[in-house]
């Protein structure tokens, strides 16, 4: 069953057309991303999917039910951690559940065993400010993780890490992602990252976007553990030749 499925989905924001006839899909417990040129609209996709806009026409259905009818599909993490400077890390963690209307005492019940595996342990007191980026980035992943939707939606969540951090983030999500296959959308502008941990990549064209390729990754996992292979340099090349054959506005 398709956890996400847009068909045809397409938006104007003023007089400018973004996106056209868009159509993908995201399999249950599979990794999905999308490349664009910069202004391709990648970003509005996830604005559409999260309530913020609402497409001009197509249709888009979630484990089988429109949309509309249900808003807590997905658990949205941006580029920046967006974490509230003035709160302590647990509470930042338990934000989104509390939001939901859980009680503080049964969100924090829930976050507090997973503190370890995002490296967080012992630094649940502590404020955004006292942690480096890595850690940061970590707390805001699981604060998207715990909040258990079904389809989680990843907006450049590295881009704003340096390079080695960049790597090692993309390294501890994948051995994460292995044990526990969380049904994932990402939007990124990372051509490596994309073939490192995705199942099919979709190629956006430059706006008014289209999708104008859908690419298997067959490499066997994991992959940011071993030596990159001649087949993840060759899928990388290809995708960056359709890319450069984009123009964004």
């Amino acid at each position: 069953m398709r956890a996400l499925d847009i068909q045809d989905v397409g938006i104007t924001l003023g007089h400018t057309r973004v996106l056209d006839d868009i159509s993908l899909y995201v399999g249950q417990g599979e990794f999905v991303s999308i490349l664009g040129p910069s202004g391709a609209g990648k970003s509005t996709i996830f604005r559409i999917l999260t309530g913020a806009l609402h497409q001009d026409r197509g249709t888009i259905t979630c484990n089988g039910r429109p949309l509309d009818q249900d808003t807590r599909n997905f658990a949205f993490m941006p580029q920046r951690d967006a974490l509230l400077p003035w709160r302590r890390i647990m509470d930042n963690l338990t934000l989104g559940l509390e939001v939901q209307g859980m009680a503080r005492e049964q969100a924090r019940a829930l976050v507090l065993p997973l503190l370890a595996d995002f490296g967080l342990n012992g630094f649940d007191q502590h404020y955004p400010a006292q942690l480096s980026g890595g850690m940061r980035q970590r707390a805001a992943l699981l604060r998207t993780i715990v909040q258990a939707r079904p389809v989680q939606l990843l907006d450049e969540p590295f881009g704003a890490l340096d390079a080695l951090t960049r790597t090692q983030m993309q390294t501890w999500f994948e051995e994460r992602w292995l044990t526990k296959c969380w049904t994932t959308l990402l939007v990124t502008h990372d051509v490596r990252e994309a073939v490192a941990l995705s199942d099919r990549i979709y190629v956006l064209s430059a706006r008014p976007a289209s999708v104008i390729a859908e690419v298997a990754v067959p490499m066997a996992r994991p992959r940011l553990k071993r030596p990159t292979c001649r087949e993840a340099h060759t899928l990388e090349a290809h995708l960056l030749d359709i890319l450069l054959n984009q123009t964004g506005d």
